[in-house]
């Protein structure tokens, strides 16, 4: 998006040189009210047998200036502003509010300086490891420099709408939807980077139209439907293997303790063979998933 805006003038907003509405007011009524005085004055020069032809000319003067005052008003209202034009030149922006008077033959284009609210549709891409996934986002943006976004881009609001998708889509694929082998950035394990990085690149993209991006965030993160039912099931091995784990180290610590517990309190001395039997039995019951059934020994420990 850099080599696109260098590569073209871009425009600047710069204040434009608008009027005050309500003096320009006062100044087209007072005009009509002359033309009206002059139409007056023709017609008792008509009915008196004097010459009403200068009378004539004066409530044509009036009558043309007047309709050309009152065809330059314009109003502007809060967070809005109006790109004036003089066959096609840009002339300024005017963003004073209220009524507002320019040249009549000078074009106004008002531009919403608002903040926008845009949500995307749901669109499929491929995360960085080509799985495909389906997202959706949330952008809030406004118009920054009024010139860029009239006179640099065609439509400016297509081409955020178009901007957005393109942006989302190169963010997407910069990461895996999850983690399963590496620890780096997921877009589901990591939302405040993914989000800031949508952000950051949606406002590269959309400089060049004087636009700037307030707040942007993913709405909707899924895998796409042909690949959810396996994904599904890979997650769920992941979280039954990592509690499994857990289940064994704790048995590993219990039985550990309790053989330091026999030792210490001399409550019974086994070699080897004999501890590695009790590690073995300990380890089958804290960590089977069924119950076990006990067996008692009616002889002697070693038999």
């Amino acid at each position: 998006m850099t080599e696109i805006s260098s590569a073209m003038n871009a425009s600047q907003e710069r204040k434009s040189g608008g009027y005050n509405g309500f003096v320009m007011l006062a100044v087209a009524t007072a005009l009509t009210g002359a033309m009206i005085w002059a139409i007056g004055s023709a017609i008792y020069a008509k009915e008196t047998g004097q010459p009403a032809g200068m009378w004539l000319g004066t409530a044509g003067f009036f009558l043309v200036v007047g309709f050309l005052s009152w065809c330059g008003f314009y109003m502007i209202q809060p967070n809005q502003g109006a790109v004036i034009t003089l066959f096609g030149e840009y002339r300024g922006t005017d963003r004073t509010e209220g009524l507002r008077w320019v040249w009549p033959w000078m074009g106004r284009k008002k531009v919403s300086v608002r903040a926008h609210n845009v949500h995307s549709e749901r669109i499929k891409i491929n995360d960085k490891r080509g799985n495909p996934i389906d997202v959706a986002c949330n952008v809030v943006w406004r118009v920054r420099d009024t010139a860029q976004a009239v006179f640099d881009v065609d439509d400016y609001k297509e081409f955020v709408n178009i901007q957005i998708e393109a942006g989302l889509r190169t963010v997407g694929a910069r990461h895996p939807y999850d983690d399963f082998e590496e620890n780096e950035t997921t877009l589901r394990g990591h939302p405040d980077v993914v989000n800031s990085e949508l952000q950051a690149e949606l406002n590269d993209r959309l400089k060049v139209a004087g636009i700037v991006v307030d707040e942007a965030g993913l709405t909707h993160l899924a895998y796409a439907s042909e690949i959810a039912g396996a994904m599904l099931r890979r997650q769920q091995a992941d979280a039954v293997i990592a509690a499994r784990k857990k289940v064994v180290l704790g048995a590993v610590g219990m039985v550990e303790d309790a053989l330091q517990k026999l030792a210490s309190d001399d409550i019974v001395h086994l070699d080897d063979e004999r501890r590695a039997a009790m590690v073995s039995n300990l380890l089958v019951v804290l960590c089977g998933d069924r119950e076990t059934q006990p067996v008692v020994n009616a002889g002697s420990l070693y038999q």
